[in-house]
């Protein structure tokens, strides 16, 4: 049998020990058990099939199976490939473990909740750093297989200080995004699903990068900024410390209405409302206004901003609803005076 079959044969056997891995995590006997098993399958089928082959080819390709013109590219392309292979291999691996640890933490609920997302923040970012320089590496391998490259390795070596600051000055601005990037997100500043302001645009934080932040808004539309912009300007961070959020509601009204029953109201209203949190509510008069009316507000609390503002749409159509079938001479009207 020829070293070409040999070869050929080997490359399919490591194939099938692949597939058979993959069928084997999936089975029920493990997929079922070990939580790594469906992350690994997803991520990482395609990279063992191409490490597999990579470097079944590598092990059992030797000089002279090929043309003398041919075997040493031969030998260079199965080497880039190997290296390539290993990389990707790597790369999906670690994001397979992660993404077990990400699912974790975006079951969290409750006080922990915010303690979670910013392990979370932490971790998206963290792996794409570390993404990033295992590419960095292997590329630095794959061009230090060639010789003429290795044999200029001192020079390139005298020369990347001035590169570095020659690269640096070019690009500040990419640079200062990663270093915002890492402030961001270890210095809690921010995460992954907190309710910001900034704008004047309401939203959640959807993604957050090394170099740009996308906030989902309120209507769906998605906002895109540098991370630079976070560490620069100011915004509103509603879920800093804590998701629970005081929702406003505020009527202007004719003198006459009747504050004490306004109040009990609410109050009865509340109660009876599943995304008031049972815990903080008042209604005052806070105002009186030049054109003749009383400005009246009522506050209320829920466990975040989304429960808080359907909280108090719900709440002003009730006490407008309320003030008008029970007290229409309290809406607003306008006085005139003429003269006699």
């Amino acid at each position: 049998m020829s070293d070409w079959m040999i070869m050929l044969v080997s490359v399919l056997a490591a194939v099938a020990a692949v597939e058979a891995v993959r069928r084997v995590l999936r089975s029920r006997l493990i997929g079922e058990r070990w939580v790594l098993a469906g992350p690994l399958v997803r991520r990482c089928t395609w990279p063992g099939f191409a490490t597999a082959v990579a470097a079944t080819v590598y092990t059992f390709y030797e000089p002279g199976m090929a043309d003398a013109a041919a075997d040493s590219a031969i030998q260079r392309a199965v080497g880039l490939a190997m290296i390539a292979a290993v990389t990707w291999l790597v790369i999906q691996a670690a994001y397979a473990v992660t993404d077990v640890v990400l699912e974790r933490l975006i079951a969290v609920e409750g006080e922990r909740n915010r303690r979670a997302r910013r392990i979370r923040t932490q971790i998206a970012l963290v792996r794409r750093v570390a993404t990033a320089v295992v590419v960095v590496v292997a590329l630095g391998a794959m061009l230090f297989s060639f010789p003429q490259v290795r044999a200029l390795g001192a020079g390139l070596l005298a020369s990347a200080g001035i590169a570095g600051v020659v690269a640096g000055i070019a690009a500040q601005s990419t640079l200062g995004n990663l270093l915002a990037g890492l402030q961001l997100a270890f210095s809690d500043a921010i995460r992954l699903d907190d309710v910001v302001v900034v704008q004047d645009e309401w939203g959640r934080i959807e993604e957050l990068t090394l170099t740009y932040v996308v906030l989902r808004l309120w209507d769906e539309r998605r906002l895109v900024l540098p991370v630079s912009y976070f560490t620069s300007n100011a915004f509103e961070n509603w879920t800093r410390h804590g998701s629970r959020v005081i929702g406003t509601v505020l009527l202007r009204v004719d003198w006459s209405v009747p504050v004490e029953e306004l109040r009990t109201e609410l109050y009865r209203a509340l109660r009876e409302h599943p995304l008031w949190d049972q815990k903080d509510w008042v209604l005052q008069v806070t105002d009186t206004l030049p054109n003749g009316l009383l400005e009246v507000r009522a506050l209320m609390s829920a466990a975040d901003s989304a429960s808080a503002f359907d909280l108090r749409c719900d709440m002003r159509e009730h006490l407008v609803t309320f003030i008008r079938e029970k007290y229409p001479e309290s809406l607003p009207r306008l006085r005139v005076e003429t003269p006699a």
